[in-house]
């Protein structure tokens, strides 16, 4: 019976992790798509190029969200050993700062910085 439930959670964190990169592989390629069809109608490359890398970043951004799940389910719920913990710890902090790269990159701020950015353009 355990073996099962074993087989099953990492069934479900395979899915998982198959969901997360297949997000990432259509996004890009619907993102290419909208850039090189409006790039085919419209003269506003600058435009289209900062529409297409923030589209580019969300969508790494939601599938870095879902591998993250993927290692948690996999990780936690199969062998909770220190050293898997500790890997786990690791792969979620690389992907973190990844997100904050991708968030700054697309931005031009910090993730937390949010709220201090729309009250400063509120009160102006």
């Amino acid at each position: 019976m355990f073996e099962q439930v074993q087989d099953l959670i990492e069934f479900i964190g395979l899915v998982i992790e198959v969901y997360g990169v297949a997000v990432i592989a259509i996004g890009v390629a619907y993102a290419t798509f909208l850039f090189v069809s409006n790039a085919i109608q419209r003269d506003r490359r600058s435009s289209l190029y900062k529409s297409y890398r923030g589209l580019l970043g969300r969508v790494l951004l939601l599938g870095l969200e879902i591998l993250v799940a993927a290692d948690i389910v996999r990780t936690v719920a199969l062998e909770p050993s220190l050293q898997n913990v500790a890997v786990l710890g690791l792969l979620v902090l690389v992907r973190t700062f990844l997100s904050w790269s991708i968030v700054v990159e697309i931005e031009g701020r910090w993730p937390w910085q949010a709220k201090r950015a729309a009250e400063e353009s509120q009160s102006e």
